[in-house]
C-alpha cells in the first residue's frame, strides 16, 4: 500500500468512525469495507478492524453511558455468552476464498441492517429477554465477530430494537460496550496465533479516535444522519460485492 492509499484509507476510516459511533457502533464493517476498497490483505484487515473497533467503541461506550444510554442487565446477558465465543473465533483461520465470501456476506448484511436501522422508530420497548435467546444470539454474534473482525454491534443493535428488548439509546450504549469486549476477546484470540498489523496503524488509530469522538458526541445527544448512514450502507454493500466477486 502506497502513501496515497494510506491517506485515502485514513479519510475513509475517519468517516466510518464518525457515522458508526453516532449510533454506538465501533465501525468494523466500515473499516473492512474501506480496507477492501484499497486492497489490503485479509490477514491484515482482521486485527486492524478489531483494534480500531476497541478504540472507537470505548469512546462510544463512555459517551452513551454518561448520557444515560446504557442498560447493565441487557449488556451482561449478551456479553456473558459472546466473550468466550469471540475469543474462539479470533483463534480460527479460514482459507482465503472462504474468508472473502464470509466477509462479503457479512458486509452486505451490515449494509442491509444499516438501511433498516435508519427506518426504525424511536419508540423503544422493554420486553423481557429470554435467557436462552440471549445465550444463543450472544454466542453466535460473538463467534462471528471474532472470526471476521466485526465487533457484532451491527447485528445486536437491530436485534434489540426490533424485538423491543431495549430502547434506541440503550441499544446504542449496550452495543458499544458489547463491541468493546468482543473486539478485545477477538484480538486476544487472534494474537494467540500470529501478530500482524500494518505499519500505518498509528495513522489509522488517530483517524478512528478523532472520528469516534465526533460521532459519539453527536449520537449520544440526538439522532443523526439517516441519509448519511444510507450512503455508508451503499459503500459497505459495494465492498461486500467486491469481496464476493473478486
Amino acid at each position: 500500500m502506497n502513501a496515497y492509499d494510506s491517506y485515502i484509507l485514513c479519510i475513509l476510516i475517519f468517516t466510518a468512525a464518525v457515522l458508526y459511533s453516532s449510533v454506538g457502533h465501533g465501525g468494523a464493517s466500515g473499516y473492512l469495507a474501506a480496507m477492501a476498497l484499497v486492497g489490503l490483505a485479509p490477514g491484515i484487515m482482521k486485527p486492524t478492524a478489531l483494534l480500531l473497533n476497541i478504540l472507537v467503541s470505548l469512546i462510544a461506550t463512555i459517551r452513551f453511558y454518561r448520557a444515560g444510554g446504557f442498560s447493565w442487565p441487557v449488556f451482561l446477558q449478551f456479553a456473558a455468552a459472546s466473550i468466550p465465543f469471540a475469543f474462539w473465533g479470533g483463534t480460527l483461520s479460514l482459507p482465503g476464498t472462504l474468508h472473502r465470501y464470509i466477509i462479503g456476506v457479512v458486509l452486505i448484511f451490515a449494509a442491509f441492517q444499516l438501511f433498516r436501522y435508519t427506518k426504525c422508530r424511536a419508540n423503544g420497548g422493554s420486553n423481557p429477554i429470554p435467557v436462552s435467546a440471549a445465550i444463543l444470539w450472544g454466542s453466535g454474534i460473538g463467534l462471528l465477530s471474532g472470526l471476521t473482525g466485526v465487533g457484532g454491534g451491527i447485528f445486536l443493535t437491530p436485534l434489540l430494537l426490533f424485538t423491543g428488548w431495549a430502547k434506541p439509546r440503550e441499544a446504542a450504549g449496550v452495543s458499544a460496550a458489547f463491541i468493546f469486549v468482543n473486539s478485545i476477546a477477538g484480538i486476544l484470540g487472534y494474537y494467540s496465533k500470529i501478530q500482524l498489523l500494518p505499519n500505518t496503524i498509528v495513522m489509522f488509530a488517530i483517524a478512528a479516535v478523532t472520528g469516534g469522538i465526533i460521532g459519539s458526541g453527536l449520537g449520544s445527544r440526538h439522532y443523526s444522519g439517516g441519509t448519511l448512514r444510507r450512503l455508508l450502507a451503499t459503500v459497505v454493500a459495494i465492498a461486500g460485492l467486491k469481496f464476493i466477486l473478486s
